[in-house]
């Protein structure tokens, strides 16, 4: 199962992505791509340690997200990936950039087609476009890429959920 979970910014995503990890079969392995670059976020980061069960076994990732699925695909049932909005912002990183943001997409799609039928995996990600449309060229290029890559996982995911005002919206079921 690949399921995508799409939301606003607090709109209860992340929740409801770890409650549905959490019902899934174990072995479970989060990966967690967001890497702290303010104070804020920092606190962001550490509301979500704290919410989930301290036994989840973590794996912070960022931009080396898709290896780390892969390998994870064959030890762990279930496995989160928070978020796919965070993975695409690291993988612009100077040291990921050389690759581009297609060739990491194009390796997460490989990916999910060779993904074992007995592994659970959960996306999280933000909704793209929901808002005023950003005023800078590179903000923009950012919403685009994301919204591409929202849909290509959409596309091979089994099921697609948007949350909205926490409850969940089902876009797709198989």
């Amino acid at each position: 199962m690949i399921r995508l979970i799409l939301g606003g910014d607090k709109s209860g995503k992340s929740a409801y992505g770890l409650q549905v990890f959490e019902e899934g079969a174990g072995p479970r392995l989060l990966l967690a791509t967001g890497q702290a670059q303010d104070f804020a976020f920092r606190r962001q980061i550490l509301d979500h340690r704290t919410a989930r069960k301290p036994e989840i076994q973590v794996r912070e990732t960022g931009a080396d997200m898709v290896p780390a699925l892969q390998e994870a695909a064959s030890r762990y049932r279930s496995i989160l990936v928070d978020s796919l909005d965070f993975w695409l912002f690291a993988c612009g990183s100077d040291r990921a950039a050389a690759k581009g943001h297609a060739g990491h997409v194009q390796s997460l799609l490989a990916c999910l087609k060779l993904m074992p039928l007995e592994t659970d995996v959960t996306f999280v990600s933000c909704e793209a476009g929901l808002g005023a449309i950003p005023a800078s060229a590179e903000v923009r290029r950012f919403v685009r890429e994301l919204g591409a890559l929202n849909q290509a996982v959409a596309a091979a995911s089994d099921e697609v959920c948007l949350m909205v005002a926490g409850l969940p919206l089902y876009l797709k079921r198989s």
